[in-house]
């Protein structure tokens, strides 16, 4: 198991190979009953969780702009445990973010709802990825980025102008893997449309849509990846020329 990159610091990304490994992670095979009677727990506290199927990763490296990895599908509950014991699991996990940037250069990001397991925490729309996300073996990070954009929020992204590579940070607690979609209308009418998708929903996975104008504006609740994306974006360097 091998997790070879920089931490702590924006990476540019020209390629994603990270592969979905058909055996089972060692780490949901070694803790089957630790899993379960995590599970039960979780589920005492927010009944509204799912046991369905995210991948974790068993390797990921940095080589020459590319992120090489492997990773394998498990269950939510599996995911639930690992991130109490991710120093010590030889697992982590990797997610992607759509830097959703309005017309007036606004970015929009959500606040999760109070049913979830980042209640109140506002990062960019996003979930793990899921087996559905693998195309002959490989992670489509792109598809994921806009199936969970258009999930969480209603809005549409296939269509939005596309910054013209990924980028990915990685933490202790995962890489993000990233990449700015810019639409023409401005923050506070995507905010408006969210909104109202939110309202019609029966079980919205959300709260809110949240606006941030500046790298100063940073709101309450703002997962802790999120403040070196941000400072990213509004920065004032020729990366705002990727779109």
């Amino acid at each position: 198991m091998s997790f070879d990159l920089p931490r702590n610091v924006i990476l540019p990304i020209d390629e994603v190979d990270v592969r979905l490994d058909s055996n089972s992670h060692p780490f949901e095979r070694d803790n089957e009953a630790a899993i379960a009677e995590n599970w039960q727990r979780e589920m005492a506290a927010k009944p509204a969780l799912y046991d369905g199927t995210v991948v974790l990763l068993s390797a990921l490296a940095y080589r020459d702009s590319r992120l090489v990895g492997r990773c394998h599908a498990v269950k939510y509950s599996t995911f639930m445990l690992w991130r109490k014991n991710r120093e010590r699991s030889g697992a982590e996990h990797a997610y992607a973010h759509a830097v959703l940037v309005a017309g007036d250069n606004a970015l929009v990001a959500i606040r999760m709802g109070s049913h979830t397991v980042n209640a109140g925490r506002v990062y960019f729309a996003a979930g793990s990825f899921e087996p559905i996300d693998f195309r002959d073996g490989l992670v489509d990070v792109d598809f994921n980025m806009i199936r969970e954009v258009g999930e969480e929020t209603g809005l549409d992204l296939s269509a939005a102008q596309r910054g013209r590579r990924c980028y990915a940070l990685s933490t202790a607690n995962g890489t993000v893997i990233f990449r700015r979609y810019r639409v023409a209308e401005p923050a506070d009418e995507i905010a408006r449309r969210i909104g109202e998708f939110v309202a019609a929903e029966t079980d919205p996975e959300i709260e809110a849509p949240v606006i941030i104008r500046s790298a100063d504006d940073l709101p309450d609740g703002l997962m802790g990846h999120m403040k070196p994306l941000i400072e990213w974006h509004f920065a004032e360097s020729d990366e705002n020329s990727d779109l």
